[in-house]
Protein backbone atom coordinates (compact mmCIF):
# COMPACT_ATOMS: atom_id res chain seq x y z
CA UNK A 1 0.00 0.00 0.00
CA UNK A 2 1.41 3.21 -0.92
CA UNK A 3 0.18 6.63 0.28
CA UNK A 4 -0.41 9.26 -2.44
CA UNK A 5 -0.05 13.21 -1.93
CA UNK A 6 -1.97 15.09 -4.73
CA UNK A 7 -2.73 18.74 -5.28
CA UNK A 8 -5.60 19.84 -7.23
CA UNK A 9 -7.14 16.87 -6.88
CA UNK A 10 -10.74 17.81 -7.90
CA UNK A 11 -9.35 18.92 -11.23
CA UNK A 12 -9.49 17.08 -14.35
CA UNK A 13 -6.51 14.59 -13.56
CA UNK A 14 -6.67 14.83 -10.27
CA UNK A 15 -10.05 13.70 -9.16
CA UNK A 16 -9.51 10.69 -12.01
CA UNK A 17 -6.42 9.87 -10.37
CA UNK A 18 -8.43 8.97 -7.34
CA UNK A 19 -10.93 6.83 -8.70
CA UNK A 20 -8.38 4.39 -10.65
CA UNK A 21 -5.84 4.36 -7.45
CA UNK A 22 -8.26 3.59 -4.27
CA UNK A 23 -9.98 0.13 -5.75
CA UNK A 24 -5.60 -0.85 -6.18
CA UNK A 25 -6.22 -0.69 -2.13
CA UNK A 26 -3.80 2.70 -1.73
CA UNK A 27 -4.30 5.33 0.58
CA UNK A 28 -5.00 8.95 -0.57
CA UNK A 29 -4.50 12.50 0.87
CA UNK A 30 -5.94 15.27 -1.95
CA UNK A 31 -6.27 18.79 -1.34
CA UNK A 32 -7.60 21.76 -3.35
CA UNK A 33 -9.04 25.07 -3.41
CA UNK A 34 -11.89 25.09 -6.25
CA UNK A 35 -10.03 27.19 -8.39
CA UNK A 36 -11.09 26.31 -11.38
CA UNK A 37 -13.55 22.96 -9.93
CA UNK A 38 -15.86 22.00 -7.41
CA UNK A 39 -16.23 19.27 -4.96
CA UNK A 40 -18.93 17.70 -7.02
CA UNK A 41 -16.13 15.84 -9.29
CA UNK A 42 -15.02 13.52 -6.09
CA UNK A 43 -18.48 13.15 -4.39
CA UNK A 44 -18.78 9.61 -5.36
CA UNK A 45 -15.51 8.95 -3.96
CA UNK A 46 -15.06 11.75 -0.53
CA UNK A 47 -16.66 9.22 1.64
CA UNK A 48 -14.21 6.68 1.19
CA UNK A 49 -11.75 6.04 4.47
CA UNK A 50 -9.07 5.83 2.47
CA UNK A 51 -9.56 8.95 1.15
CA UNK A 52 -8.57 12.35 2.97
CA UNK A 53 -9.86 15.66 1.46
CA UNK A 54 -9.11 18.79 2.49
CA UNK A 55 -10.11 22.62 0.54
CA UNK A 56 -6.83 23.72 1.39
CA UNK A 57 -4.49 26.17 -1.31
CA UNK A 58 -1.20 25.45 -2.01
CA UNK A 59 -0.19 28.71 -1.87
CA UNK A 60 -1.53 28.94 1.23
CA UNK A 61 1.86 27.96 3.82
CA UNK A 62 -0.17 27.35 6.75
CA UNK A 63 -2.38 24.93 4.89
CA UNK A 64 0.63 22.84 3.37
CA UNK A 65 1.89 22.80 6.92
CA UNK A 66 -1.09 20.70 7.98
CA UNK A 67 -0.70 18.80 4.78
CA UNK A 68 2.82 17.89 5.36
CA UNK A 69 1.75 16.58 9.37
CA UNK A 70 -0.80 14.81 7.83
CA UNK A 71 1.44 12.78 5.57
CA UNK A 72 4.30 12.00 8.50
CA UNK A 73 1.28 11.52 10.70
CA UNK A 74 -0.05 8.39 7.99
CA UNK A 75 3.37 7.18 6.64
CA UNK A 76 4.77 4.63 8.90
CA UNK A 77 2.38 2.12 7.86
CA UNK A 78 3.27 2.77 3.69
CA UNK A 79 5.20 1.04 1.74
CA UNK A 80 5.56 4.41 -0.70
CA UNK A 81 4.94 7.89 -0.44
CA UNK A 82 4.42 9.85 -4.21
CA UNK A 83 3.44 13.00 -4.69
CA UNK A 84 1.45 13.87 -7.79
CA UNK A 85 1.55 17.78 -8.30
CA UNK A 86 -2.07 18.49 -10.40
CA UNK A 87 -2.34 21.93 -9.31
CA UNK A 88 -2.48 24.34 -12.13
CA UNK A 89 -3.72 27.63 -13.35
CA UNK A 90 -4.68 26.38 -16.39
CA UNK A 91 -7.72 27.77 -17.90
CA UNK A 92 -6.45 30.24 -20.92
CA UNK A 93 -8.34 33.19 -19.48
CA UNK A 94 -5.83 33.34 -16.95
CA UNK A 95 -2.31 32.94 -19.34
CA UNK A 96 -2.17 36.62 -19.38
CA UNK A 97 -2.39 37.43 -15.91
CA UNK A 98 1.42 36.44 -14.95
CA UNK A 99 1.07 36.62 -11.25
CA UNK A 100 -1.68 33.88 -11.30
CA UNK A 101 0.17 31.68 -13.14
CA UNK A 102 3.31 32.20 -11.68
CA UNK A 103 2.51 31.86 -7.80
CA UNK A 104 0.49 28.63 -8.01
CA UNK A 105 2.51 26.91 -11.30
CA UNK A 106 6.11 28.17 -9.69
CA UNK A 107 6.39 28.98 -6.18
CA UNK A 108 3.65 26.43 -5.20
CA UNK A 109 5.11 23.65 -7.27
CA UNK A 110 8.59 24.28 -5.66
CA UNK A 111 6.86 24.27 -2.05
CA UNK A 112 5.13 21.40 -2.83
CA UNK A 113 8.03 19.58 -4.19
CA UNK A 114 10.64 20.24 -0.89
CA UNK A 115 8.05 19.08 1.27
CA UNK A 116 8.13 15.92 -0.46
CA UNK A 117 11.73 15.88 -0.03
CA UNK A 118 11.34 16.77 3.76
CA UNK A 119 8.85 14.31 4.59
CA UNK A 120 11.19 11.85 2.63
CA UNK A 121 9.09 10.77 -0.05
CA UNK A 122 9.73 8.19 -2.66
CA UNK A 123 8.87 9.79 -6.01
CA UNK A 124 7.35 13.41 -6.84
CA UNK A 125 5.40 13.58 -10.35
CA UNK A 126 5.42 17.18 -11.84
CA UNK A 127 2.15 17.53 -14.27
CA UNK A 128 3.77 20.15 -17.14
CA UNK A 129 2.02 20.99 -20.01
CA UNK A 130 2.59 20.85 -23.70
CA UNK A 131 2.51 24.61 -23.70
CA UNK A 132 5.88 24.57 -23.11
CA UNK A 133 6.30 23.66 -26.87
CA UNK A 134 5.09 26.96 -27.91
CA UNK A 135 6.01 28.24 -31.45
CA UNK A 136 7.20 24.61 -31.91
CA UNK A 137 4.77 22.32 -31.21
CA UNK A 138 4.46 20.10 -34.23
CA UNK A 139 7.26 17.88 -36.31
CA UNK A 140 6.69 14.96 -39.03
CA UNK A 141 6.64 12.58 -36.23
CA UNK A 142 5.24 14.68 -33.36
CA UNK A 143 7.63 17.04 -31.36
CA UNK A 144 9.94 15.21 -29.46
CA UNK A 145 10.78 15.62 -25.31
CA UNK A 146 14.27 16.52 -26.37
CA UNK A 147 13.54 18.86 -29.64
CA UNK A 148 14.93 22.05 -29.12
CA UNK A 149 12.39 24.81 -27.94
CA UNK A 150 10.84 27.82 -29.73
CA UNK A 151 9.30 30.28 -27.36
CA UNK A 152 7.15 33.23 -27.91
CA UNK A 153 8.54 35.83 -25.70
CA UNK A 154 6.83 39.12 -23.75
CA UNK A 155 7.31 41.06 -27.37
CA UNK A 156 4.67 38.59 -28.65
CA UNK A 157 2.26 37.83 -25.44
CA UNK A 158 1.86 37.30 -22.25
CA UNK A 159 0.53 34.06 -22.77
CA UNK A 160 3.85 32.58 -22.96
CA UNK A 161 4.10 33.25 -19.49
CA UNK A 162 2.12 29.53 -18.48
CA UNK A 163 4.41 28.09 -20.29
CA UNK A 164 7.95 29.62 -18.76
CA UNK A 165 6.71 29.05 -15.53
CA UNK A 166 5.81 24.91 -16.61
CA UNK A 167 9.39 25.10 -17.80
CA UNK A 168 10.75 25.85 -14.48
CA UNK A 169 8.94 23.33 -13.03
CA UNK A 170 10.98 20.60 -15.05
CA UNK A 171 14.18 22.12 -14.01
CA UNK A 172 12.94 21.83 -10.03
CA UNK A 173 12.08 18.16 -10.51
CA UNK A 174 15.40 17.52 -12.68
CA UNK A 175 17.74 19.31 -10.39
CA UNK A 176 15.94 17.49 -6.91
CA UNK A 177 16.51 14.10 -9.38
CA UNK A 178 20.01 14.99 -10.16
CA UNK A 179 20.76 15.52 -6.53
CA UNK A 180 19.36 12.38 -5.58
CA UNK A 181 16.56 14.15 -3.31
CA UNK A 182 13.94 12.10 -4.63
CA UNK A 183 12.74 10.16 -7.79
CA UNK A 184 10.67 11.48 -10.22
CA UNK A 185 9.63 13.33 -13.51
CA UNK A 186 7.45 15.77 -15.30
CA UNK A 187 4.59 14.95 -17.97
CA UNK A 188 3.77 17.46 -20.63
CA UNK A 189 0.17 16.62 -21.31
CA UNK A 190 -1.74 17.51 -24.58
CA UNK A 191 -4.92 19.16 -24.21
CA UNK A 192 -6.61 17.02 -21.49
CA UNK A 193 -10.68 16.87 -21.45
CA UNK A 194 -12.61 15.58 -18.68
CA UNK A 195 -16.80 14.37 -18.47
CA UNK A 196 -16.43 16.36 -14.97
CA UNK A 197 -14.80 19.69 -16.17
CA UNK A 198 -17.21 21.98 -14.31
CA UNK A 199 -17.15 25.34 -16.40
CA UNK A 200 -17.03 25.52 -20.48
CA UNK A 201 -13.76 27.96 -20.60
CA UNK A 202 -11.84 24.73 -22.25
CA UNK A 203 -12.35 24.07 -26.05
CA UNK A 204 -14.34 21.01 -25.83
CA UNK A 205 -17.15 22.00 -22.78
CA UNK A 206 -17.19 25.20 -24.69
CA UNK A 207 -18.29 23.82 -27.79
CA UNK A 208 -20.58 21.45 -26.36
CA UNK A 209 -22.34 23.95 -23.85
CA UNK A 210 -23.01 26.71 -26.72
CA UNK A 211 -24.31 24.11 -28.90
CA UNK A 212 -26.62 22.67 -26.56
CA UNK A 213 -27.90 26.16 -25.30
CA UNK A 214 -27.66 28.40 -28.17
CA UNK A 215 -27.31 26.22 -31.29
CA UNK A 216 -24.15 28.25 -32.50
CA UNK A 217 -20.61 28.40 -31.11
CA UNK A 218 -18.09 31.35 -31.09
CA UNK A 219 -14.77 30.82 -32.18
CA UNK A 220 -11.75 32.50 -32.49
CA UNK A 221 -10.18 33.59 -35.76
CA UNK A 222 -7.27 30.70 -35.30
CA UNK A 223 -9.64 27.98 -35.10
CA UNK A 224 -9.74 28.06 -39.09
CA UNK A 225 -6.98 26.59 -39.25
CA UNK A 226 -5.73 25.25 -35.96
CA UNK A 227 -5.56 21.47 -35.16
CA UNK A 228 -5.48 19.76 -31.98
CA UNK A 229 -5.09 16.39 -30.04
CA UNK A 230 -7.36 15.99 -27.19
CA UNK A 231 -6.39 13.63 -24.63
CA UNK A 232 -9.40 11.83 -21.86
CA UNK A 233 -8.53 11.78 -18.24
CA UNK A 234 -8.65 8.88 -18.10
CA UNK A 235 -5.81 7.85 -20.07
CA UNK A 236 -3.92 11.39 -18.45
CA UNK A 237 -4.30 9.58 -15.02
CA UNK A 238 -3.02 5.90 -16.67
CA UNK A 239 -0.23 7.58 -17.62
CA UNK A 240 0.54 8.74 -14.06
CA UNK A 241 0.24 6.14 -12.31
CA UNK A 242 2.49 3.77 -15.42
CA UNK A 243 5.28 6.24 -14.70
CA UNK A 244 4.74 5.96 -10.91
CA UNK A 245 5.69 2.24 -10.87
CA UNK A 246 8.42 2.59 -13.92
CA UNK A 247 11.56 3.19 -11.36
CA UNK A 248 13.91 3.57 -15.28
CA UNK A 249 11.27 5.91 -15.86
CA UNK A 250 11.52 8.52 -12.80
CA UNK A 251 14.72 9.73 -13.94
CA UNK A 252 14.22 13.40 -13.48
CA UNK A 253 13.50 13.95 -17.57
CA UNK A 254 9.98 15.18 -19.32
CA UNK A 255 7.47 12.45 -20.84
CA UNK A 256 5.07 13.71 -23.30
CA UNK A 257 1.38 12.02 -22.93
CA UNK A 258 -0.89 12.80 -25.98
CA UNK A 259 -2.91 11.12 -28.78
CA UNK A 260 -2.40 11.11 -32.12
CA UNK A 261 -5.93 11.81 -32.88
CA UNK A 262 -5.60 14.99 -34.45
CA UNK A 263 -8.73 17.26 -35.65
CA UNK A 264 -9.56 20.32 -36.39
CA UNK A 265 -11.09 22.62 -34.59
CA UNK A 266 -13.82 22.67 -37.47
CA UNK A 267 -14.25 19.16 -37.56
CA UNK A 268 -14.07 18.94 -33.48
CA UNK A 269 -17.19 20.96 -33.72
CA UNK A 270 -18.85 19.04 -35.84
CA UNK A 271 -18.15 16.08 -33.87
CA UNK A 272 -19.58 17.50 -30.96
CA UNK A 273 -23.06 18.77 -32.85
CA UNK A 274 -23.09 14.76 -33.94
CA UNK A 275 -23.32 13.61 -30.36
CA UNK A 276 -25.39 16.42 -29.53
CA UNK A 277 -27.78 15.47 -32.43
CA UNK A 278 -27.56 19.03 -33.52
CA UNK A 279 -28.02 19.14 -37.75
CA UNK A 280 -27.81 22.55 -37.75
CA UNK A 281 -25.38 24.87 -35.71
CA UNK A 282 -23.56 28.15 -36.71
CA UNK A 283 -19.92 29.25 -35.92
CA UNK A 284 -19.34 32.56 -34.98
CA UNK A 285 -15.58 33.57 -35.54
CA UNK A 286 -14.92 36.66 -32.78
CA UNK A 287 -11.35 37.61 -31.76
CA UNK A 288 -8.08 36.52 -32.45
CA UNK A 289 -5.11 34.60 -29.95
CA UNK A 290 -1.46 35.37 -30.64
CA UNK A 291 0.83 33.05 -30.95
CA UNK A 292 -1.03 30.20 -30.92
CA UNK A 293 0.16 27.37 -33.09
CA UNK A 294 -1.05 26.35 -35.73
CA UNK A 295 -1.03 22.23 -34.57
CA UNK A 296 0.03 20.23 -31.51
CA UNK A 297 0.58 16.99 -31.93
CA UNK A 298 2.94 15.40 -29.65
CA UNK A 299 5.41 12.25 -29.91
CA UNK A 300 5.19 9.77 -27.15
CA UNK A 301 7.22 7.11 -28.15
CA UNK A 302 9.06 7.74 -24.91
CA UNK A 303 6.64 7.02 -22.45
CA UNK A 304 5.56 3.62 -24.23
CA UNK A 305 8.71 2.51 -24.74
CA UNK A 306 10.00 2.97 -21.04
CA UNK A 307 5.85 1.82 -19.46
CA UNK A 308 3.88 0.46 -22.61
CA UNK A 309 1.75 2.83 -21.86
CA UNK A 310 -0.85 3.94 -24.36
CA UNK A 311 -4.51 6.13 -24.77
CA UNK A 312 -7.61 3.91 -24.70
CA UNK A 313 -10.21 6.45 -25.19
CA UNK A 314 -11.29 7.58 -28.86
CA UNK A 315 -12.31 11.23 -28.90
CA UNK A 316 -15.94 10.38 -29.99
CA UNK A 317 -16.06 8.24 -27.14
CA UNK A 318 -15.12 10.61 -24.57
CA UNK A 319 -17.23 13.37 -26.79
CA UNK A 320 -20.19 10.86 -26.05
CA UNK A 321 -18.89 10.73 -22.35
CA UNK A 322 -19.13 14.14 -21.76
CA UNK A 323 -22.69 14.34 -23.65
CA UNK A 324 -23.88 11.82 -21.55
CA UNK A 325 -22.98 13.68 -17.85
CA UNK A 326 -24.38 16.91 -19.39
CA UNK A 327 -27.52 15.35 -19.73
CA UNK A 328 -28.00 13.61 -16.52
Amino acid sequence: MNLYVISGVTGMTGNELVRQLLPEGHNIIGFDNFFASSVDTIKDVIDNTAFDFFEYDINNPDHMEKIKQTVIDKKTNCEKIIYINCAAVVHTEHFYHVDRTFDTNVLGMKAFLEQAISVGADTYINCSTSEVYSMQSWAEDGVRESDFITMSNAEHSQRTSYATGKLMTEFFIKDAVDKGQIKGCSIRFANVYSKNELYPKHIIPHILFSLKEKGCVELLENSKRNRRTFLHNEDSCSAVIALCNAENALDGTVYNVATNEEITIIDLVSLCAKQLGIKNYEIIYKGYRESDPERRVLNTDKITTRTNWKPSVSLEEGIRQCVMEMNK
